[in-house]
């Protein structure tokens, strides 16, 4: 004979009784003469609405299977399974071979002829029991939420650990990363090219390991939390027997509490990078662009040339050659052959070379023209969007003491051009970030 015990949660009460009921069942087998103890199995502090995380009650399941055990006891239906179906299936399949379970509280044999009937009741009544139980605790937890109270995992939460009383505080080390990916998106990087660096630099995420995705880039990005706010329910229980979860699109409250805990990134800063994370959005949709964030160092214009006659962007091309001296890169309206051997945008194709110069040529022109800049932009520092007042004022450090550029400076372009416009292979509009355009003749 087997013993099966289990509690469902890790207070001290509950692994008292867990530690009770393997103390009285080794016991109870040992001591019975016509018994022979073929083990007792365990799960502590594992919820019993589904069987698939008990590790001891699968491994009883295996040994029943393999002719360890004839017979099963264990103190009642809900310490076995508050689910109706697995409890039955189970039952079922420990019959067919022959082997009993036996539920002390509800006095059940599962061998006796009425023992299934009763067991089919019983376990409709544990059932409900279960889904009264998980309802009460999901009004307690929205009923915390309410009051602003909340509990937030810290474990995959990079910046943040938590003290002895299980309020949040700041991990300065890892504070310093997030700080890094706020600033290095407004600074115009992409989250690919941030989770790039960041593994290149061998730099730990929570997790301790120098992998980084951009999903999860998008992630701190997006996440309230880092301003020291917090949106509660985010996600909900679908099934309370599976436990399964689903993002909340309305159909339980959300609980908005602000303050909630110390911030790492400034509000202004996480309101801005929100309106940049939009701009660009509206930015791809607008021309089409799937892949705006890509740009690398390799391919900086990626995304960001645009056909002057018909609005559509510029792809990158190579046309090779035997002799590497007449390799070329060009950029070429997506639309010049819309159908294939038969032109549609008569634009013409611009030199990759032409680009890089004609980056050099709008900074030199803000530089040179810096005093009519800045002014500028000390009015826009009164704005009332975030985004515009952190703009204007990161191009007056730019600028200010500036110096003019003699080469393509990659970090530069990206923090400050939008995009170019290309017109007939004769001039450039450079968009600036700040909405300035200035027009490049090409030579």
């Amino acid at each position: 004979m087997a013993a099966y015990c289990r509690v469902s949660t890790d207070q001290l009460e509950q692994l008292l009784s867990y530690e009770a009921q393997v103390a009285y069942y080794t016991s109870y087998i040992t001591n019975h003469p016509d018994y022979e103890l073929a083990g007792i199995y365990a799960d502590e502090g594992i919820s019993g609405t589904n069987t698939k995380k008990r590790e001891q009650f699968n491994k009883m399941i295996e040994d029943c299977k393999a002719g360890k055990i004839d017979m099963i006891i264990t103190k009642s239906i809900s310490r076995f399974a508050r689910n109706t179906l697995d409890t039955l299936n189970y039952v079922r399949q420990l019959k067919e071979l022959g082997i009993g379970v036996i539920f002390e509280k509800e006095n059940i044999n599962t061998l006796d002829s009425k023992g299934e009937v009763l067991l089919t009741i019983l376990s409709s009544l544990a059932q409900d029991e279960s889904r009264s139980i998980s309802e009460n605790s999901t009004w307690g937890i929205r009923r915390r939420f309410e009051q602003g109270k909340l509990h937030i995992n810290h474990t995959k939460f990079l910046g943040y650990d938590k003290d002895e009383e299980g309020n949040l505080v700041i991990n300065e080390k890892q504070a310093k990363i997030v700080r890094r990916i706020y600033k290095g998106y407004l600074d115009g990087k992409g989250p690919n090219r941030i989770a790039r660096e960041l593994e290149e630099e061998g730099i730990p995420n929570w997790n301790g390991k120098s992998k980084w995705y951009e999903s999860s880039i998008r992630k701190i990005l997006s996440n309230e939390k880092y301003k020291g706010d917090a949106l509660l329910q985010k996600t909900y229980t679908v099934d309370f027997l599976t436990k399964k979860r689903a993002v909340n699109n309305g159909e339980v409250p959300m609980y908005y509490v602000e303050e909630s805990h110390p911030a790492i990134i400034d509000k202004e800063i996480w309101e801005a990078v929100q309106l940049e994370m939009e701009r660009r959005r509206a930015f791809a949709e607008k021309y089409n662009i799937s892949k705006l964030d890509y740009a690398t160092v390799d391919n900086p214009f990626a995304g960001r040339v645009i056909c002057g006659h018909c609005g559509s962007a510029f792809g990158r091309k190579v046309w090779n050659s035997t002799d590497e001296r007449l390799r070329r890169v060009v950029w070429r309206c997506n639309k010049k052959y819309e159908v294939k051997g038969k032109k549609s945008c008569e634009n013409k194709h611009i030199d990759d070379k032409v680009l890089y110069h004609a980056f050099v040529n709008t900074f030199n022109a803000m530089v040179e023209n810096k005093d009519y800049f800045i002014e500028k932009w000390n009015e826009e520092l009164i704005s009332e969007n975030v985004l515009v007042r952190y703009r204007a004022k990161q191009f007056i450090e730019i600028l200010k003491d500036a110096e003019k550029a003699e080469a393509f400076d990659i970090d530069m372009y990206f923090r400050i051009i939008e995009k170019m416009t290309v017109f007939d292979g004769e001039k450039i509009i450079v968009s600036l970030l700040d909405g300035t355009e200035i027009e490049v003749v090409i030579e």
